[in-house]
């Protein structure tokens, strides 16, 4: 393939992975995924997967094709499904029924009832295809779901706000902001995208928190609520329990909470569930399990050091969002960021990888993978 031919794939294929990002937040546990199709040198027709459960990407930017489909070329973020066990039909065949002439994707589906087998229905149909275009760029956009879809686990993000000096608050008790309104907005927005909030008990009982989403500019989806709660602390008046929100409070406990409790919470609305524990505690690894069978394809730690000091230790991270303040706290008594062991090597820690840095306002963001 020519140099410029290989330019040409990279724009729409740059474009197909834009109209992807539209779905962001709202296709869980489904892959977000951009179509654009072209012919004669010009976009004739676009879509985008805009929730799960609707059409796919494929087929409303064919069915805005219509006829002039025949002998495009159609670009998409991901290989197009093939399988028959969904809510939508496979969009493997309709392209081959709409006579494309030839296909583009940056990746392939690691769904294991995907993983090539669309391709190659394509190929064996005289579609030709051609694949590994912004590879890279594809899979960081579906992060979440290839976690997921190959795990059966979600894909976890460690969100928290600090100062310079690495503390979440002046002291213990306190509920004083750190960060600006800015990158608070820029917090709600990872609320937004996630399909459940992780905090531990101490929160709960010292912020009394609603995780509920507010965005200025439209109107935000609640995450479900998991609260890791080994001896069932928190009481019934917890803002979690009585707030109106279509999204769950899960309480997870372990079997040394008292089965009146248990059935007080259930009947005041919440979700809970006994789990594994390890040293006393939750086994947070066996509660993502049960998550990702729910459905949950990710989760937003907002815990307090101790849960940041747990979710490290435990392995269950993959990356991490922290915003930091341009100020020093200096209190003896402040709460640092990670209250706890985490392990990693002897004098070396947890490695982060891929760290980028953003500024948010007056503060700054951080992110990076483990």
């Amino acid at each position: 393939m020519s140099k410029n031919s290989d330019t040409t794939d990279e724009v729409y294929i740059r474009r197909a992975l834009e109209l992807a990002e539209r779905g962001r937040g709202r296709t869980s546990p489904n892959p977000m995924v951009g179509a654009v199709v072209v012919k004669s040198g010009r976009i004739i027709a676009e879509g985008y997967h805009r929730r799960a459960g609707g059409p796919h990407a494929e087929a409303v930017a064919l069915k805005r094709a219509g006829r002039r489909a025949k002998g495009a070329t159609l670009y998409l973020n991901l290989e197009p499904c093939c399988h028959l066990d969904k809510r939508t039909p496979p969009c493997a065949p309709l392209i081959i029924k709409s006579r494309i002439r030839r296909i583009v994707v940056a990746m392939r589906d690691p769904n294991p009832r995907v993983n090539g087998k669309g391709i190659a229905l394509l190929r064996r149909s005289g579609v030709e295809v051609s694949q590994e275009v912004f590879k890279r760029e594809a899979l960081r956009l579906n992060e979440v779901y290839v976690k997921y879809v190959t795990t059966g686990r979600p894909f976890v993000i460690s969100k928290t706000a600090m100062s310079l000096d690495g503390k979440i608050s002046t002291s213990r008790g306190s509920t004083t902001w750190i960060t600006g309104e800015q990158a608070r907005l820029e917090a709600h927005r990872l609320r937004d995208r996630s399909d459940a909030i992780l905090l531990g008990i101490q929160t709960v009982l010292t912020d009394d928190p609603r995780l509920t989403t507010r965005l200025s500019t439209m109107k935000g989806r609640d995450a479900h609520r998991v609260v890791v709660d080994s001896t069932l602390k928190i009481p019934h008046t917890a803002r979690l329990l009585t707030q109106k929100s279509r999204a769950k409070t899960i309480i997870a406990t372990t079997r040394r909470a008292h089965p009146g409790k248990i059935r007080a919470l259930e009947q005041a609305g919440a979700t809970v569930w006994v789990i594994k524990d390890h040293a006393g505690r939750v086994s947070l690894p066996d509660l993502m399990s049960r998550l990702g069978d729910m459905g949950v394809a990710s989760v937003l730690v907002e815990g307090g050091g101790e849960l940041n000091a747990s979710v490290f230790r435990s392995g269950i991270v993959d990356k991490l969002v922290w915003f930091v303040a341009p100020k020093i706290i200096g209190r003896a008594d402040a709460v640092p960021v990670i209250d706890g062991t985490v392990g990693g090597e002897p004098g070396e820690g947890i490695p982060i990888r891929d760290l980028a840095l953003k500024r948010v306002g007056d503060d700054f963001m951080l992110e990076g993978y483990l």
